[in-house]
C-alpha cells in the first residue's frame, strides 16, 4: 500500500554547490547522509505505547525523537531501522510496515549536510526500554509514550507527521 511522503520543511534552494555560488557569496561543500529508522509501537497495549528517545542537539538543547541512525556495510534502510531503533531504545521490533522519507538540511563544520531518512512501523517484539546499549551514547533518555500523546512530545514537526501516517496503517496491522 503506498503512503504519502510528509513533505519537507520549507528551504531554499541549495547555492552551495562547488563553483556554483554568486559572486561574493562562499560556497560550502554539501554532504549526503542516510538515516532510517522508526516509530516502535507496542500493540499489546491499549495505549499503542511508542518507544522514542531523547538526545542534545548540537546547540545543546534536548530533543524528543524517533529513533534513527545510519546503515552499516550492506544493510539495507529496513534492517538499520530495526537494528538503530534496538540500539536506542532496547526493543526488539518486526517491520510492519514503510511509512516513508523525510528529508531536511543542516549546516556544520564547514559543509552543508542534506539528510534523507527513512521510517518504518514496527512492531516491539521484546527487549526492556533502555538506552545502555547505544553504542553512539547519542540517547540520553528513552520513554513508552502513547501513540496519541507522540504528537505534544516530539520536538520536530516532520516525525509527527510520520507518526500520522503510523497512525493510518495501523487498523490494518493490529
Amino acid at each position: 500500500m503506498a503512503h504519502p511522503v510528509p513533505s519537507a520543511p520549507k528551504r531554499t534552494p541549495l547555492t552551495a554547490s562547488v563553483g556554483s555560488a554568486a559572486p561574493g557569496h562562499h560556497s560550502l561543500p554539501t554532504v549526503e547522509e542516510i538515516s532510517a529508522g522508526g516509530v516502535v509501537v507496542d500493540t499489546s497495549t491499549s495505549d499503542l505505547n511508542v518507544a522514542i528517545i531523547a538526545r542534545f542537539n548540537r546547540g545543546g538543547r534536548l530533543e524528543w525523537c524517533l529513533p534513527k541512525g545510519h546503515p552499516e556495510g550492506r544493510e539495507t534502510n529496513e534492517e538499520a531501522a530495526v537494528r538503530e531503533v534496538e540500539e536506542e531504545t532496547g526493543i526488539k521490533g518486526r517491520v510492519l510496515a514503510t511509512l516513508g522519507s523525510i528529508d531536511y538540511w543542516f549546516t556544520v563544520s564547514g559543509h552543508r549536510v542534506h539528510k534523507t531518512v527513512h521510517h518504518f512501523l514496527l512492531e516491539a517484539t521484546g527487549g526492556l526500554l533502555t538506552i545502555e546499549n547505544d553504542p553512539d551514547h547519542e540517547a540520553v533518555d528513552v520513554a513508552w509514550v502513547p501513540l496519541a500523546d507522540l504528537g505534544r512530545k516530539l520536538s520536530f514537526p516532520n516525525e509527527r507527521r510520520i507518526v500520522d501516517l503510523a497512525r493510518e496503517v495501523l487498523p490494518g496491522h493490529v
